[in-house]
């Protein structure tokens, strides 16, 4: 430990930081509402708890995978999963929920162990993978434009705090804009209520109660959603950073044993982080490759800061406005983007077939109960195998078996 401590201390650089910092920063920003959603009619204790506990899970599994693969290993919390929370915990007691959480980890595990899902990965298409974090982070980018109908001036300020940064400070720009934001927002007296008060959160123990309608209505939902919303992208955003560990098996038993422990506090699941994870793994956070696990480490570092105050941090977020938080995220994945795009169409015999990962992945639609990542897959695979099958040919003077 003391060793990869003091390779930490000289790998780390004041870009990777900022890096890792800010994608945690985004994490409560934005996705961290949907929480706040999914969890209203809950006492405020239990909602702090939940924060508490995705907040810590994907801290210490940050750290631990970081440092022991040295790439940016970024866990979050399931966003579709969260999505899914909004519309169906209100319609079951909470312990119920609890132990359809516990289900859902606990089958995660078992995927992850039996190394299914590495034999998957493997034969995605690098190509079809790219377009597919191309098209889940375009809808996230298009937010930026949306709020300057309302915050003109906001909006305008942060994007030219990008453009100045990435031209004379490529490495920091995403932190000028969210300081650029926030001072702005300020001026114009557009902070919306009173700063909370700093005080510790106290996690709560919940005793899960199981119940068969719950695991089959929520539990296997959670893990589908978790597989195809988080998982595939999330993974994808390591391959297409060149990164080849850890594998996929490994992302899915650690981040579901951790889910698992951490449940009846309140996480409703752990996995790899694709919109988050993109900021720490491109040449942003650092031109060595080698040394962007600093993003990863110092990312996790923060979610523990963080999650330790969960309570103060969940109404401090309340009080930026919205358009801040959209336009934050948008112009923090415009390098993601650029580069996905570039791999996604690198290839002209795969343009046709990345095209359509990367519309469908834009759509944002939703079939079956399955969002826009996995079906983006599905249809980019399908124009894939079409148009790279071949007829066999027959040998000219041989007779064929029959």
């Amino acid at each position: 430990m003391r060793a990869a401590l003091r390779q930490l201390g000289r790998d780390a650089s004041l870009s990777a930081v900022l890096a890792g910092v800010v994608a945690t920063l985004i994490s409560f920003a934005g996705p961290l509402v949907i929480v706040v959603q999914a969890a209203a009619g809950l006492p405020a204790p239990l909602l702090a708890s939940w924060v508490w506990a995705i907040c810590i899970g994907s801290g210490v599994l940050g750290i631990v995978l970081s440092l022991r693969h040295r790439v940016p290993v970024v866990i979050a919390w399931s966003i579709p999963g969260s999505v899914l929370l909004v519309s169906l915990l209100p319609t079951v007691d909470y312990a119920v929920a609890i132990g359809a959480y516990l289900v859902a980890s606990a089958l995660l595990l078992v995927i992850g162990l039996s190394g299914a899902f590495d034999r998957i990965v493997a034969r995605l298409p690098p190509a079809i993978t790219a377009a597919m974090l191309a098209g889940v982070l375009f809808g996230f980018a298009t937010n930026a434009f949306v709020g300057m109908a309302a915050q003109a001036w906001l909006v305008l300020a942060m994007f030219a705090a990008f453009f100045i940064g990435r031209r004379w400070f490529a490495p920091y720009a995403v932190m000028a804009v969210l300081v650029t934001g926030v001072l702005v927002a300020a001026l114009c007296g557009q902070l919306q209520g009173p700063l909370p008060t700093l005080a510790l959160t106290a996690p709560v123990w919940v005793a899960p109660r199981f119940e068969w309608q719950a695991i089959v209505g929520l539990g296997l939902p959670l893990l589908v959603v978790a597989l195809t919303g988080q998982f595939l992208p999330g993974i994808a955003v390591l391959r297409t950073a060149g990164y080849a560990r850890p594998a996929a098996s490994t992302l899915l038993v650690w981040s579901g044993a951790a889910s698992a422990l951490l449940a009846p506090f309140g996480c409703h699941g752990l996995n790899p982080g694709a919109v988050t994870a993109a900021l720490c793994t491109g040449p942003e956070a650092h031109p060595r490759a080698e040394r962007r696990y600093v993003a990863g480490v110092s990312g996790a570092l923060a979610y523990l800061l963080l999650g330790s105050v969960a309570g103060t941090v969940v109404a401090l977020f309340s009080t930026l406005p919205k358009e801040l938080v959209a336009t934050l995220a948008g112009l923090a994945l415009f390098p993601s983007i650029a580069y996905a795009l570039s791999t996604a169409l690198a290839a002209p015999r795969e343009r046709d077939a990345a095209l359509v990962t990367f519309i469908v992945g834009a759509s944002g639609m939703s079939l079956l109960g399955l969002g826009a990542a996995f079906w983006s897959l599905v249809f980019g695979l399908a124009a894939h195998l079409l148009l790279a099958w071949r007829r066999p040919r027959l040998l000219v003077g041989v007779e064929q078996p029959r």
